[in-house]
């Protein structure tokens, strides 16, 4: 009876081991805060990432300024016109070309002539490869100039059509932009103090042929329009005598 009894006194000793367990734990409540340095890493990432953003940006900024200034770069002169040019457009006239400058249309770069009428209170921008083609051209020189006044000198010559084909006639002439062209309708569409009226459709084409050829000849000479209107007349006055043609009075 006695030796049966040893056995069951070392059952509590076989439970220390078990008691251990919970000691083992303690490393893996420490697990969370080794990860803290791991959170910080990708906010240090996250300032490293904002630092090429601010260059790309400052990069764009310096490209963007750089094609304002070559936009704004104004030329001097491109064939053969130059900025502070009067030059003649057909369809308008005498203009001062203000600017010759670079624009982007339909991502393509165009340079353009900015050609301000004053009179007309309107700017006209002509693509330089597209000048010649439009007819724009320089002031008349000397020998233009003088041809255009023989013309004035000379007789009057109206045909025998139907008004509205000559109104078409002289209109086109008007707007050819050729000076010894727009001095053949101011000959022939003038009409003397002695003679009668013309009629409404005549004094228009009359007086934008007068208008168009004295803002040329004030231009050429550096003075006035109304001056150059008052020579251009007294030119015809001399020429005519009263004894012209009336430009409204032939027949169809």
């Amino acid at each position: 009876m006695a030796t049966s009894k040893k056995p069951a006194a070392k059952k509590p000793a076989a439970k220390k081991p078990a008691a251990k367990k919970p000691a083992t734990k303690k490393p893996a409540a420490k697990k969370p805060a080794a990860k803290k340095p791991v959170a910080k890493k990708p906010v240090a990432k996250k300032a490293a990432v904002k630092k090429p953003a601010a260059k790309t940006a400052a990069k764009t900024a310096t490209k963007a300024a750089s094609k304002k200034s070559a936009k704004s770069t104004v030329r001097r002169s491109a064939l053969g016109f130059r900025v502070n040019e009067h030059i003649v457009y057909p369809a308008h006239g005498v203009g001062l070309i203000v600017e010759i400058a670079e624009q982007e249309i339909a991502e393509m770069s165009l340079e353009l002539f900015v050609i301000n009428f004053e009179k007309e209170k309107m700017v006209l921008r002509v693509p330089i490869n597209k000048a010649e083609q439009t007819g724009m051209r320089k002031l008349a020189e000397n020998k233009v100039m003088d041809g255009a006044i023989r013309t004035l000198k000379g007789r009057a010559r109206v045909k025998r059509t139907m008004w509205s084909r000559r109104a078409q006639e002289y209109e086109a002439k008007i707007n050819s932009g050729d000076l010894i062209a727009i001095a053949e309708v101011v000959r022939d569409l003038f009409r003397n103090e002695n003679q009668p009226e013309q009629s409404y459709s005549e004094r228009q084409l009359y007086e934008a042929a007068l208008e168009r050829m004295a803002r040329e000849v004030a231009t050429v000479e550096k003075t006035t329009e109304d001056a150059a209107i008052v020579k251009l007349e007294a030119i015809l006055a001399k020429t005519t005598g009263g004894a012209r043609r009336q430009p409204g009075s032939d027949a169809a």
